[in-house]
This record gives structure tokens, C-alpha cells and sequence, in this order.
């Protein structure tokens, strides 16, 4: 594993101030240099944030999660099954549960991915040793390490069905996002469904059904939000745009409600595929512009594995290790996820176009970082890997990203929610660890019903050497919400080797006092294990406030939370 150094990059700086002076050059290996370039009479960096600039309270359902029939997500994972040794509640892990509530997880999305497009809801319900035995979606996952073998995890027992999804919901206090099988089942399948969840006791043959079985629900489960389809240009059907607007229709149309505010959310785009979001927009408008009333959100997917070597298509070759990476792989990843911010502002103008409104909002039900196979905790643990810093600093890049478009973004799902992808988590049989990832959401909490107000970052850009030439990533960023007199300001410093000693104004406000929670690690590739469990954790510290000036240093590679109170 290569381990990156405090030593200096090679680049230039946007100096608050006039004259400024170069500090000496450092060399890392592989010609990876920096230049500090400060002001001889000012801060480097400045964050001015303007309270008096609201852009939407931050809706909670940002701070979405993702459950997949995949590897090691539902069965090692969330279920462990009520006959287990593991400490459980009705078969779910009682760890994940106990810090789940830390994070007030919101919706959770269920039971895929492309996963869903192969499922039939009808499986996963009743008395389990009457539940039927499937071939699971990712049985041939090229990604996988027991590709086409005869192992527990190729074939779905649907032990974990609607009922203790629910179940799970209910215990972590989320709301269920359900998304239907628009390939392989019909809209009577989805409205029938929607009739077990949501009809009252008693009233219909899928209440019975639901009030039955291994863990019985009387009362209805009233679950507002329901994905029509998954990637239905790939996967989900391998759809036209214009075909996929005719079913979603169809599936629509007319869903008994039960007095649930039923939220449809669309199957969008794959990252930037704008003509998917115009094709879908043009053909759904021909019905009038008050259709859009129907549609609560347009899905966007947007995975972060093209790095240093360039974008390719290749479900392969475009990723790299989770663990071993040099710098410029560590700014290539975030580059890519950086790429979130064009994508919400290019489908959100296209959207426009038709819903001139904007009644349909965007839900990013799907996003993370996506490595090459090797650092999975067990080989079955599908498209599983490990989580460092550098996935950290991802985590909080997005999240501020949707802070800064909460007018636009109304949920999104980080993917997966454990043992898959960019995890909060990570188990096998009785082991258990909470990844970076977790301690970003954790910090970022405070954030959740706020209103988010604009904030402008100035700091020097962080340079690197990618493909033999120089370039270059910006220093700080972040994103600002206010309740009340508290202010939430998080700050990402993407630069992997110098700290950006800042100095923070409020705009209208005086500050009176601040407190931060940093998550930093000496080295970047730093990550929890079973037998490490808290080698990366946030530390907390009092920050001084001196006649209403806030100077803070924010450390390499690093993502900070303070929490401002004014006067």
C-alpha cells in the first residue's frame, strides 16, 4: 500500500491580500509537487458565509440509504435471522440498528438496483419455509468473486421479504422507499403491492396476507415512496425514453392511496445522458404539463470509479483499488464525484424546459464510490470494499454538493448501506465496524432540516501530475445551513497534503461562539477494521472566537463540521 506524506505538492494559490511569497519546493515521488503560496498580509483562504441568501430547507430524505439483495448487504448484514447467537431484533442486527438511530437515516431505498427488476415482492411474503428460492439478479456480476458458483449468496431464499424490510424500517426510525419490478412484472403486480402495504386491517386480501406470516403487520405500513422502475434504459428493460414515459403512465395511473401521499419517483438518467431526461420529458408533457404533479422525483445514478487512466466503458478497467492508490488516483476519484454539481444543473434545465414549474424534483438514488473487486471483507460480500478517508472526503463533497442544490434535490441513497460499495458499514457473522462514511453522515446530521444559505470558499487549488501533465483541484468547499441562531458549516479540504488555515465571516451576523467536529487521518488510506474498529473518528474541540473573528485550520484531506452559534 503506498503511503502518501505531509510533503508539498507543486501549484499556485488564490492569495487574499496583495504580495505573496513562495514557500520552497518539495518533491514527492512520482513528480508530484506542490507550491504554497501565501499572502504577506492575509489569510490564504476565506469562507464568507451569507445568511441573508436562503436557497430551500434541506430536506432530511438527502440523507437517504440503499438496501440491495447483493452479496453481503440484506443476509450477513442486515439479517442474521432470530435463531442467531448475534445479538438481533426479530432477525436484524442489533448493532446496525443501535447506530442507524445515530444518524436519523430517513428514507431507505428497497430491494434495488437492478436487483428489484428481476423480484417479485409476492416472494419475500408469508410463512418462510413456504417462500420460494430464486436465482439472484447479480448471479453472473462480472465484479464478483463467486461469479456463477453454487454459493448461498447466487440464489435469493427470500427469508428477508416486504415484512421485515419493514420491520427494519420501523426499528431504525426510516421511512421505506420501495422500488417495483417494472421489467419483469405489470402495473396490476405493483398495484396490488401497493394494496398490501397501504390498505387498512381487514379491509383486503393483501392486508390478510400482511397481518400473516413470520412477522405480521396488522396495521398498514402507509409507504409514500415508490420507485417506478430501476435503470430502466439498461437493466430495467433496456428501454426507450419514450417507451419507459408510456409505462411509468401506465403504472401510475390509477393506485388506490388509502389517504398515503403516494410520491412516484421516475427511473432517470444514467450520470449525463441528457437526452434519457428530454426524451422522457418531452413524451410525458404531451399529456399536458399538469402531469408533472404526478411525478415526485427523476432519479440520477452517478458512481465515482473513472480515474487516472481516463473515462471508459469497460465495467472494468475504469476502476482501481480501494486501498492502494497514489495521488493523483485520490483527486481523480474526487473529480469524478465532483461532477455531481454539472449533473444536477444540466438534467435540472432540461427538466425545465417541459416542467416549467419544476413540480418534479431530483432524487439521486444511487450514488458512491465504485472500486475494482479485492478489498471485500469475504469473497461472497459482492461488489464489497474498503472505506478510507478518500471515501470520506467523498461523502461529505456530495452531501455539501446537495446542501448547495437543495432547491433541486429533494432525497438521495448512498450506495449501498453495508458490506457493498461505499458502506457506512461493514459485518460478517458477529463482527461489526462503522466506516468513514458513517462518521461523514453522522457530522452532517445537523444539516437535516435546515435552511441551507449560500457560502462562497476562496483557497489556493490544490496541483497534482495526472497522466505525465500537470493539473489541478480545487482547496476548499462546502456548504452552510441555519436553524434558528445555529449555524452548520461544513467544510471539505480536498488537498491531500497542506492544511488551509481560513478565516470565517458571517455575513449580517456576529459570531459569539463555535465548536468543530474534524474527521482526519495522518494517512489518507487510513480505514476501520473488525480488529481497528476506531482508528478513523471524528475528534471534537472548541474553536476560539475572538471579538466576532473566526479563524480555523482545516487539516489535509479532511472534512469538518462547525457549528457556529450567533448573536
Amino acid at each position: 500500500m503506498t503511503t502518501l506524506k505531509r510533503r508539498a505538492f507543486i501549484g499556485g494559490a488564490m492569495a487574499v491580500g496583495a504580495a505573496v511569497l513562495a514557500k520552497p519546493i518539495v518533491t514527492l515521488p512520482g513528480s508530484v509537487t506542490k507550491n504554497l503560496m501565501q499572502s504577506s498580509r492575509a489569510l490564504e483562504s476565506r469562507i464568507d458565509v451569507l445568511v441573508g441568501e436562503p436557497i430551500a430547507t434541506i430536506n432530511p430524505d438527502i440523507y437517504g440509504h440503499f438496501v440491495e439483495h447483493l452479496g453481503g448487504v440484506v443476509y450477513d448484514g442486515i439479517w442474521v435471522g432470530e435463531n442467531s447467537k448475534i445479538p438481533n431484533t426479530n432477525g436484524i442486527r442489533t448493532a446496525l440498528v443501535d447506530a442507524m438511530r445515530r444518524i436519523k437515516p430517513s428514507v431507505i431505498r428497497y430491494p434495488g438496483g437492478c436487483f428489484a427488476d428481476s423480484y417479485n415482492w409476492r416472494d419475500g411474503i408469508g410463512e418462510r419455509s413456504k417462500r420460494p428460492r430464486r436465482t439472484n439478479f447479480w448471479v453472473d456480476a462480472p465484479e464478483s468473486a463467486v461469479r456463477g458458483q453454487n454459493v448461498p449468496q447466487n440464489y435469493e431464499p427470500n427469508h428477508f421479504g416486504t415484512n421485515e424490510f419493514m420491520r427494519f424500517c420501523q426499528l431504525t426510525n426510516g421511512q421505506a422507499y420501495l422500488a417495483a419490478n417494472l421489467r419483469g412484472l405489470g402495473a396490476q403486480d405493483f398495484y396490488e403491492w401497493v394494496e398490501y402495504c397501504n390498505s387498512p386491517a381487514g379491509t383486503t386480501t393483501g392486508a390478510d396476507m400482511r397481518a400473516s406470516g413470520e412477522v405480521p403487520s396488522r396495521e398498514p405500513f402507509k409507504v409514500q415512496y415508490w420507485g417506478v422502475g430501476n435503470e430502466t434504459w439498461g437493466c430495467g428493460g433496456n428501454l426507450t425514453p419514450e417507451e419507459y414515459a408510456a409505462e411509468f403512465r401506465r403504472f401510475t395511473a390509477a393506485v388506490p392511496r388509502y389517504g398515503v401521499p403516494l410520491k412516484y419517483i421516475a427511473s432517470g438518467s444514467n450520470g449525463e445522458d441528457l437526452n434519457w431526461t428530454r426524451g422522457f420529458f418531452a413524451r410525458t408533457r404531451e399529456k399536458g404539463e399538469g402531469i408533472f404533479n404526478n411525478i415526485y422525483g427523476w432519479g440520477l445514478h452517478h458512481y465515482a470509479w473513472n480515474l487516472s487512466q481516463g473515462k471508459t466503458t469497460d465495467w472494468l478497467a475504469g476502476k482501481r483499488d480501494a486501498l492502494q492508490f497514489d495521488a493523483a488516483e485520490y483527486y481523480e476519484l474526487l473529480r469524478e464525484g465532483d461532477r455531481m454539481e454539472s449533473l444536477i444543473n444540466r438534467h435540472w434545465t432540461v427538466m425545465g424546459e417541459y416542467d416549467r414549474q419544476h413540480r418534479t424534483k431530483l432524487v439521486v438514488d444511487e450514488w458512491g464510490a465504485w472500486y475494482k473487486p479485492g478489498t471485500e471483507i469475504v469473497p461472497t460480500h459482492q461488489f464489497g470494499q474498503q472505506s478510507t478517508m478518500r471515501d470520506a472526503v467523498l461523502a461529505g463533497l456530495t452531501l455539501d454538493t446537495f446542501h448547495r442544490h437543495a432547491d433541486k434535490v429533494v432525497m438521495s441513497n448512498v450506495a449501498q448501506l453495508i458490506n457493498c460499495l461505499q458502506a457506512l458499514f461493514l459485518a460478517h457473522e458477529d463482527k461489526f465496524t462503522v466506516t468513514p462514511t458513517y462518521h461523514v453522515f453522522e457530522m452532517y446530521a445537523a444539516h437535516q432540516a435546515a435552511q441551507a444559505v449560500r457560502a462562497e470558499f476562496i483557497a489556493p487549488r490544490a496541483t497534482y501530475t495526472r497522466n505525465d501533465k500537470p493539473a489541478d483541484f480545487w482547496g476548499l468547499a462546502g456548504s452552510a445551513s441555519l436553524k434558528g441562531k445555529q449555524l452548520t458549516l461544513t467544510v471539505i479540504n480536498a488537498d491531500i497534503n497542506q492544511p488551509r488555515e481560513a478565516e470565517i465571516n458571517v455575513s449580517g451576523a456576529r459570531i459569539n461562539s463555535a465548536n468543530t467536529r474534524e474527521l482526519a487521518e495522518q494517512d489518507v488510506h487510513a480505514h476501520n477494521t473488525f480488529d481497528n474498529p476506531r482508528l478513523v473518528a471524528p475528534k471534537d474541540a472548541q474553536v476560539a472566537v475572538t471579538n466576532g473573528r473566526l479563524v480555523h485550520r482545516f487539516a489535509p484531506a479532511s472534512v469538518t463540521r462547525l457549528q457556529i452559534t450567533l448573536g
